[in-house]
């Protein structure tokens, strides 16, 4: 029967503690915040980005190609 008693006491003061009540409530606004931003980057502008990159890339591409031909001119 102790050891009851003594489990309800340390349930009772797990759950009076508020020492980490402000860090996790920092963190649950921030992931509020955080994943419906994440979620409209991935669904709409990810594509826009993917797009972005692979033209510059192309460009990259097309430019080492005519340097190469051309010939370094040294």
């Amino acid at each position: 029967m102790k050891k009851t008693i003594n489990f309800k006491n340390l349930l009772q003061r797990v759950h009076e503690d508020e020492k980490g009540a402000v860090s996790l409530e920092t963190i649950l606004i921030i992931g509020a915040i955080a994943l419906p931003v994440l979620i409209f980057l991935i669904s709409v502008a990810w594509p826009r980005i993917q797009d972005y990159f692979e033209d510059g890339m192309s460009d990259l591409e097309d430019q080492a190609d005519r340097a190469r031909t051309s010939g370094s001119g040294f």
